[in-house]
């Protein structure tokens, strides 16, 4: 599914993208530094109520938000690894079958280690700087 995108409407974009997850919370956005990665993890962090400061964890790789019900959302920066024992060190597994949202950026860096049931977001710029592409794919076995 390919979904268009702008700045004004990241939120109705954030919540659509929620809606068409259904029971999957491993989600994998691709796309070149400054797409738009962390801005969509945010206002989808947002649409989920959470009541943590959403930011990218790139020095931390991993950051951890709570929602006003209780749920945990995790947050990953793949983009620092040297290579896969690094994600394996911090126990990334663990998290990835946790039950939770797990949202990774730079999912390049540990694709073997993702759960055969996950959603891929590739996010694209457009020519207008504030519009982006987003196409979504769900990965089932």
């Amino acid at each position: 599914m390919t979904i268009k995108a702008e700045l004004d409407n990241i939120r109705e974009v954030a919540q659509q993208l929620l809606t068409l997850l259904g029971d999957e919370k491993i989600v994998a956005f691709y796309g070149e530094m400054g797409s738009g990665k962390t801005t969509l993890i945010k206002a989808m962090c947002e649409c989920l109520e959470c009541v943590d400061a959403v930011n990218s964890p790139t020095f931390a790789i991993i950051n951890e938000y709570f929602t006003k019900n209780g749920t945990t959302v995790y947050h990953f920066d793949f983009y620092r690894l040297k290579n896969i024992r690094e994600a394996l060190d911090i126990g990334v597994e663990e998290y990835l079958y946790s039950g939770h949202f797990c949202f990774l950026e730079w999912p390049e860096q540990i694709e073997d280690l993702l759960p055969e049931n996950h959603v891929k977001v590739r996010i694209e710029k457009g020519e207008d700087v504030d519009t982006r592409t987003l196409t979504v794919v769900r990965h089932e076995m």
